[in-house]
This record gives C-alpha cells, sequence and structure tokens, in this order.
C-alpha cells in the first residue's frame, strides 16, 4: 500500500522541521535545545499553541525501534537491503507518526528524514539516487520537510568528536574517513540545490550561537503556521 501524495497535501495542516548532519554533527543536542525552547513558548502544552511531537529516524515507531537495532547494532548488510530498510522504517514513520500529526495541525520535529537516505545510501553507498527516491516515495507520498536544518561541519571535527574505541560505535559511525567525508559533501549538495528548505547552520560554532541561528530559522517558518489547535 503506498501513501497517496493528494492526500498527503491535503491533510497537512501542521509544520514538519528535520534535523540534518552526519554522525557527531550535533543534531541529537540541538533537537532537545530547540523543543525545550518551543515548550517554554507554549508548543505542545495546554496553551493555544501548536502540539509539538519529537521524533527519529530510524526508530521513530514500534516497528523503527527493531529496524534501528538491526540497521546500527546487527551485522554486516548489504548497501541495497540497507536502504531498503531504511525505507520500511520511514514508510511507517510517515504513516503512524508524521502524517497524523501534521493532520492535527502540530509541529513535527523529527532527527532524520529522506535526506539521510539521499547522504548516506547515495553518497555514502554508491547508490543510485533515483532508485532511492522511487523506494521512498512509496512510503512517504512525496512529503517534504517544510524546514530542513543541515547541522554542518568538517569531517575532521566529526572524527575527532566520536573518536574513543570502535568498540563503542554504531555500524555506520565505523564506517570510516573516506565515507563519512562523501556524506557530508551530499549534504551539503542537497543544501545547495533545495535553498527554500535548507537552512545550514555551522555546528562548529558555540553552542549558543548554534541554538540561535536554529531558533531563528525555525520561526520563520511557524511564523506561518497553522491555526491553534482549537480554532475552527
Amino acid at each position: 500500500m503506498t501513501v497517496d501524495s493528494g492526500a498527503v497535501q491535503a491533510g497537512r495542516r501542521g509544520r514538519f522541521i528535520v534535523f540534518e548532519g552526519g554522525d557527531g554533527a550535533g543534531k541529537s543536542t540541538h533537537v532537545k535545545m530547540l523543543v525545550a525552547a518551543l515548550r517554554k513558548a507554549g508548543y505542545g502544552g495546554a496553551s493555544e499553541r501548536p502540539g509539538l511531537v519529537v521524533t527519529r529516524e530510524p526508530g521513530g515507531t514500534e516497528l523503527g525501534v527493531r529496524i534501528r537495532e538491526l540497521l546500527l547494532h546487527g551485522d554486516e548488510i548489504e548497501p541495497a537491503a540497507e536502504a531498503l530498510l531504511y525505507a520500511a522504517d520511514r514508510a511507517q514513520h510517515v504513516a503512524e507518526v508524521i502524517l497524523p500529526a501534521l493532520g492535527r495541525g502540530d509541529v513535527v520535529i523529527s532527527d532524520r528524514y529522506l535526506d539521510s537516505s539521499i547522504a548516506y545510501q547515495v553518497g555514502g553507498r554508491g547508490l543510485a539516487e533515483a532508485v532511492i527516491r522511487q523506494v521512498n516515495a512509496v512510503g512517504t507520498g512525496g512529503l517534504e520537510p517544510d524546514l530542513t536544518i543541515l547541522m554542518d561541519i568538517a569531517p575532521g571535527i566529526i572524527e575527532s568528536r566520536r573518536g574513543g574505541s570502535d568498540g563503542a560505535l554504531d555500524r555506520l559511525e565505523r564506517a570510516g574517513a573516506a565515507f563519512h567525508r562523501k556524506v557530508i559533501q551530499r549534504y551539503r549538495e542537497l543544501a545547495a540545490a533545495h535553498p527554500e528548505r535548507y537552512a545550514v547552520v555551522n555546528s562548529s560554532a558555540t553552542k549558543g550561537k548554534v541554538h540561535g541561528q536554529v531558533l531563528a530559522a525555525v520561526s520563520r517558518v511557524l511564523e506561518t503556521a497553522s491555526p491553534p489547535r482549537d480554532a475552527p
């Protein structure tokens, strides 16, 4: 069963914000900081502000949790099988979490979405972009974020942040420096190709400065958000 693209657009009232970037770029930290700021502003509470849904890929659903374990901590996986597992996680995620929340008028914040597959499976693994997009279209119905925040950072800094023993790293983090450089380069190409929805943030700056840039980008999107949940 595919997600109907017309129904996706017709039922969309909320705002969809995605954080992207290489492993170690600071996504998780700044997702938490953004969520705290939005909750303080009344999102997701009893106020007239929209609801707030915070999720991630892979692992945003019960099925996704099991897929995440396979992808990050399982045995070695062929690139094509890896891509299909990510697409399966995303299809469930869109149908079970993202679309219902957007239909309610909520703000959805996701740690990763489709562009992760383009960066990692196309940029890093070398699979064909047209194939990855076609496979994912089955489950997303063409749903795109209103805003994609790219936590951009030099590959060398990411490598130093990961550091430590290989035993503490997941399967993707162990993929090697050359792989991660290609991932970062593909992200930069995506941002250049889609400036209308990308905000590129230098995540090697101070935490406060990065947070300020994230808030500025998100504020511009939420200014045109849907009416409050209780509005007629």
